[in-house]
């Protein structure tokens, strides 16, 4: 240990580090030297193997023709299906494709009675709750039995937002509950 601790003040004088910096080890400077007198270069050797890039031409015509097909399809899927990387499939649909992934949004479209119907319809409560009483507003949930994707986790990857749109409104499930002092 102390033969280790004046081996490394003995380099630090002699490359003029500071107290602090740090130090190679033994095995580092013996690979540095093998890896000169094998290269002729101190530097890491490329391993060896297959490319480390999967963006290759026919990778990239391979996801655009999949994603063209099924763009509904999430990436996971579209690189289990090709036989990549999920983090390559998203690489080429940002990277290569300009794809971005959107995400699927509800609306329903509104009418010019809307307002009206709105207001008249909470005028109306107004006017029919006594002065005493509690008034509880209440949420519902809608669950759709044509099996509508779920909208938190769909994705849709194209050049520009498609806008899907599904009827308004669909067959479906609705449950509704409000609570009061007198119970649920």
């Amino acid at each position: 240990m102390v033969n280790l601790q004046l081996q490394h003040r003995a380099f630090r004088a002699h490359y003029k580090l500071g107290w602090h910096d740090a130090v190679p080890d033994r095995k580092s400077v013996q690979l540095w030297v093998a890896n000169f007198r094998a290269t002729g270069s101190a530097l890491k050797r490329k391993p060896p193997g297959r490319p480390r890039s999967a963006r290759t031409p026919d990778s990239v015509q391979a996801v655009r023709l999949s994603v063209t097909q099924s763009p509904t399809r999430s990436a996971r899927k579209h690189a289990s299906a090709l036989g990549l990387s999920d983090r390559t499939v998203r690489r080429i649909l940002h990277t290569d494709m300009q794809f971005h992934p959107y995400k699927l949004m509800i609306a329903q479209k509104l009418h010019e009675s809307d307002l009206e119907d709105s207001m008249s319809c909470c005028t109306d409560v107004l006017q029919n709750v006594p002065v005493n009483d509690v008034l509880l507003t209440t949420d519902e949930a809608h669950f759709h039995l044509s099996g509508c994707v779920n909208k938190q986790n769909f994705r849709y990857w194209a050049e520009n937002n498609p806008r899907h749109e599904r009827p308004l409104p669909s067959e479906r499930v609705t449950a509704w509950c409000a609570v009061s002092t007198l119970g649920v």
